[in-house]
């Protein structure tokens, strides 16, 4: 069957001329003529076939009703709606998960919660959840932060517990006064030795994200570096003491990476050499797992016992070897664990039992004399070390045979030097001397038992 073509021309126009076909997006020139040629007809399955409509040159006069007429008929060349979504007959989308009159995926659940609207007829006041108003403490003055702060702190660094801390701090309302918070502990470590330092550095991190946040942190630290120049006044190693507070803070997610980048020193000194400690800590090898010890082995009480007794053997034999009795004293205190001098006192005699050497029986009660008169070892601490050998002297002999003489002499050499007391000194032990029996009392012995069987 042939295709029935109706052709469509101006009036004036000469219907046998040939029309010129035009595609989409092509533009008709001036002069043109316009024609529309619709074809229709049946394809080799019997189905009805609509051609797409073509173009022909007409003659017109105004070339904006030309461009008019050529986006019409390429806008009716689809045959995709224009006034609506793209499927308007809401078919299901993939998977069914939309469309008009849908249910949504497979996999969707109606969990019947909807937003609550006052507007709705059958809105309920009842359902909604009631509003709690607790009491809340009034926001704390920077005057205030040091007196309430620093004893909650110095307790914190007896126990070593930032729980306790955090527990304390609820109390009161620290919403504006956080950075100057970090700012007073920092200080206050920074005076105090390396083992308050290390539980600063434990705590700061602690509490971030419960009471602290990055911006507390920073505005900290850029205070710090500011205050540095007269903190350097009070504390001369301030500027690398602070240089490893900000390193550590980095190491631990308090401080961004580009905190050190972000910092302007200027021209002052100590801000310029805190920086660059900071910067040598973090850009070392294995920098990140080296800050964990940042301030050395200097946790006291919370180290393991057996670490503490090694540390306190390598304090006796740098003393024996050198004899500087300062030194002695100050790598003591830096272990910060005053209630364990009874295991140094413990140490240090039984050096000298083991020893058996006149020499070391000078120097061990010098020593000892040397700490008690500085107070770096209590009287508590000395007498409970002396009765710690006292208990296990027979423990102690299977390994030193003459540990009974040797512990006489050299209690009576601390007694002579005011580092025994009496009291301690009459309670040294004594391993009673056993009686030999003589031939004649031997006879009388065996006489007595022989009768004594009759």
């Amino acid at each position: 069957m042939e295709p029935e073509t109706v052709k469509a021309v101006p009036e004036g126009a000469n219907e046998d001329a040939t029309p010129e076909t035009f595609g989409m997006g092509d533009t008709l020139s001036s002069g043109a003529s316009t024609a529309i040629s619709i074809k229709s007809g049946r394809n080799k399955h019997g189905k009805g076939v609509r051609k797409i409509p073509q173009m022909a040159v007409s003659p017109m006069k105004d070339e904006s009703k030309q461009m008019a007429a050529l986006a019409t008929a390429n806008a009716k060349r689809t045959r995709r709606p224009r006034n609506g979504p793209r499927d308007i007959r809401g078919n299901p989308k993939k998977e069914g998960g939309g469309g008009k009159g849908t249910w949504g995926k497979i996999t969707d659940v109606l969990d019947g919660k909807a937003a609550a609207d006052s507007k709705d007829p059958n809105y309920d006041s009842s359902t909604e959840d009631e509003i709690v108003i607790s009491e809340s403490a009034p926001a704390l003055d920077g005057s205030e932060v040091a007196g309430v702060v620093l004893p909650i702190f110095k307790e914190y660094c007896t126990h070593g517990k930032s729980e306790d801390v955090s527990d304390a701090f609820e109390q009161y309302n620290f919403s504006n006064v956080g950075s100057q918070i970090i700012c007073t502990i920092i200080e206050y470590a920074l005076e105090h030795t390396s083992y308050v330092r290390e539980l600063t550095s434990i705590l700061i991190s602690d509490l971030y994200g419960k009471d602290f946040y990055v911006e507390d942190y920073v505005a900290a630290f850029r205070t710090l570096l500011d205050n540095l120049e007269e903190l350097c006044l009070d504390t001369p190693d301030a500027a690398q003491a602070l240089g490893k507070f900000i390193a550590r803070a980095v190491a631990d997610d308090c401080l961004p990476p580009a905190f050190l980048k972000s910092v302007e020193v200027g021209d002052r000194p100590c801000a310029k050499e805190c920086a660059s400690h900071a910067n040598l800590l973090l850009g070392m090898s294995h920098g990140l797992v080296r800050l964990d010890s940042v301030w050395g082995p200097v946790l006291g009480g919370l180290r393991p016992v057996k670490t503490l007794e090694k540390d306190m053997e390598i304090i006796l034999q740098e003393y024996l070897s050198s004899e500087q009795l300062d030194e002695c004293e100050r790598c003591l205190k830096q272990l910060n664990v005053p209630h364990f001098h009874h295991e140094f006192v413990y140490l240090a005699v039984m050096l000298v039992l083991e020893g058996d050497q006149p020499h070391l029986h000078e120097s061990i009660a010098r020593c000892l004399k040397y700490l008690c008169d500085q107070d770096c070892v209590t009287s508590a601490q000395l007498e409970r070390g002396f009765l710690r050998i006292f208990e296990q002297v027979e423990d102690i002999r299977l390994d030193v045979p003459f540990v009974y003489p040797v512990l006489s002499s050299f209690g009576a050499r601390c007694q002579t030097m005011g580092v025994m007391t009496q009291d301690i000194y009459d309670r040294i032990p004594t391993r009673n001397r056993q009686r030999f029996i003589s031939d004649s009392e031997g006879d009388t012995y065996v006489e007595e038992v022989a009768s004594s069987l009759k």
